[in-house]
């Protein structure tokens, strides 16, 4: 199972970035996945979640109405869109599923919000 994340990069606050989260190994079709993000000096936190329908999503409160979760079963990749983006969202962002009673996690990819 490996999961790879992209798409991060600098933005200015109000910018967007897509990220992506390739996996490979397993079929993502039948798995709950999640984004999440790690500042310096703090926790890893939950950013968002998809079930594998993807008919139900969730956000953290500090996200809601900036970004969106999604879905590409056929592809095999999960994204988030990110809108809106402001300093505090500055992280390195991780890629997570549970896999046969196994978490796994992607290696990250930075995101920088900055002028």
């Amino acid at each position: 199972v490996q999961l790879v994340e992209s798409g991060g990069g600098l933005v200015q606050p109000g910018g967007s970035l897509r990220l992506s989260c390739a996996a490979s190994g397993f079929t993502i079709s039948s798995y709950e996945m999640s984004w999440h993000r790690q500042a310096p000096g703090k926790e890893r936190e939950l950013v968002a979640s998809i079930i594998s329908t993807g008919f139900r999503k969730n956000y953290a409160e500090s996200v809601k109405g900036r970004f969106t979760i999604s879905r590409d079963n056929n592809k095999n990749t999960v994204y988030l869109q990110m809108d809106s983006l402001k300093p505090e969202d500055t992280a390195k962002y991780y890629c997570n599923t549970r896999y046969k009673q196994r978490d796994y996690w992607g290696q990250g990819t930075q995101v920088t919000v900055s002028s």
